[in-house]
C-alpha cells in the first residue's frame, strides 16, 4: 500500500517551535508529530510513501529515510495553493490502477486502517464534533457519501472529515482535482481536496465513512500539549533508574540519552535526547533536543531545539537555539 503524506505545511500557528523544524517534525509524546503517523500506518501495510513537501522539506525527506524502511518519493510544492493542489503534485507518483492512502502530516489519527482498506471501497475517516462548522463535513444516505462540504455555515451533519482518505480510484481522482484547477475553482484561494473528492461522487464514485478511534490534534501549542498528554497516558511511561535523585511521575518520556540531575519529572512531560535538566520541577511540558533546563519550576510549556532555559517559576514557549536566563538582582 502506497501512503501520499502532505506535509507542505509551515506551521504559524506552532512558532516559535516551526521556525527552525517543520511542522510535521515537532516532537510530542517522545518523537516528531510524522514518526506516530508512520507508526500507525505500517501495520496496515504501507511500505512506500510519497511526501509532498514545501517549507524544510529536506528534513522531513531525511527523517523518513533514516529512521523507517519504507520506499520514499519525493514531491515538492512550490506554491501553498491547498490540500487538492499537493494531491494532484503527486499523480506521476501512483499507477493507474493503484489505490492511495492518504493521510494528513500534521494530525495524528488512531483507526484500524487495515479494516478500512479491505472493504476495497473509497472510505473518509470522520468523528463526530460539536463545532462542525469548523471543518469539512460529509452528509450521508446510509453508509455512502452523498455530499462533502467545506467548513459550511450550516453543517448538514456533525461528521467532521479528519484527514484520513482510502482512494480506491485514484484515476479519478487525479482527474476530478485537474479539472478543479483547470475551472480555478478555490476556496479561502487554495483548491481543496473535498471539491475533487465531491466531484468523484457526482461521477458515480462510491465513497463511504469510517470511524476513528483517536483524532489528535498538533496545530498550536495548547493543543500540541494536550496530545501530549494523551499519548503519553495511553503508552505508558518510560522508567529512568539512572540515579537516585531523580523522581519521575508518570506519565513520562525521557529518552535515554538525557541527562538529569536533581529533579522531579512529571506528569505528562516529554524529555528527548541530549536534554540536560538539573535542579528542576517539570510537568506537562516538552523539553525537545538538546535543550538545557536548570533552577526553576516549569509547567504547560514547550522548550525548543538547543534552548537554554534557567531561572524562576515559568510557562513559556521557547524556540530553538534561545536562551531564557532570570537572577535575582
Amino acid at each position: 500500500m502506497k501512503a501520499i503524506l502532505p506535509v507542505a505545511g509551515v506551521g504559524s500557528r506552532l512558532r516559535p517551535q516551526t521556525h527552525t523544524v517543520p511542522k510535521s517534525l515537532v516532537h510530542v509524546a517522545g518523537k516528531p508529530i510524522l514518526g506516530h503517523i508512520l507508526d500507525s500506518l505500517q501495520p496496515a501495510g504501507v511500505d512506500e510513501v510519497v511526501l509532498v513537501v514545501g517549507y524544510l522539506g529536506e528534513k522531513i525527506v531525511d527523517y523518513v529515510r533514516n529512521t523507517y524502511d519504507l520506499k520514499v518519493q519525493v514531491v515538492e510544492q512550490e506554491e501553498r495553493l491547498g490540500l487538492g493542489h499537493a494531491i494532484f503534485l503527486t499523480r506521476d507518483c501512483v499507477e493507474a490502477d493503484e489505490p492511495v492512502l492518504i493521510v494528513l502530516g500534521d494530525t495524528i489519527v488512531q483507526a484500524d486502517l487495515s479494516s478500512v482498506l479491505s472493504q476495497g471501497i473509497t472510505a473518509i475517516g470522520v468523528r463526530e464534533v460539536d463545532n462542525p462548522s469548523n471543518f469539512g463535513v460529509v452528509q450521508l444516505e446510509g453508509k455512502r457519501i452523498t455530499k462533502l462540504v467545506e467548513k459550511p455555515k450550516e453543517p448538514p451533519t456533525n461528521l467532521a472529515v479528519v484527514g484520513v482518505y482510502y482512494i480506491k480510484n485514484s484515476v479519478l481522482l487525479f482527474q476530478s482535482l485537474g479539472d478543479i484547477i483547470d475551472e480555478d475553482i478555490r476556496m479561502g484561494g487554495e483548491f481543496q481536496l473535498t471539491d475533487g473528492l465531491q466531484r468523484m461522487i457526482d461521477a458515480g464514485e462510491p465513497m463511504e465513512v469510517f470511524g476513528v478511534e483517536d483524532w489528535l490534534d498538533c496545530g498550536n501549542p495548547e493543543t500540541l500539549l494536550a496530545t501530549n498528554r494523551h499519548l503519553l497516558a495511553a503508552n505508558g511511561y518510560t522508567p529512568f533508574t539512572n540515579r537516585q535523585d531523580v523522581i519521575v511521575i508518570p506519565p513520562v518520556y525521557i529518552d535515554s540519552a538525557a541527562t538529569l540531575e536533581n529533579c522531579l519529572v512529571g506528569p505528562y512531560v516529554s524529555i528527548a535526547a541530549g536534554a540536560e535538566v538539573s535542579n528542576a520541577l517539570i510537568r506537562d511540558s516538552i523539553v525537545n533536543e538538546g535543550a538545557y533546563v536548570a533552577d526553576i519550576l516549569l509547567e504547560h510549556s514547550l522548550v525548543g531545539v538547543k534552548a537554554v532555559v534557567q531561572g524562576r517559576f515559568s510557562r513559556l514557549n521557547i524556540g530553538d537555539s534561545s536562551e531564557i536566563i532570570t537572577a535575582e538582582m
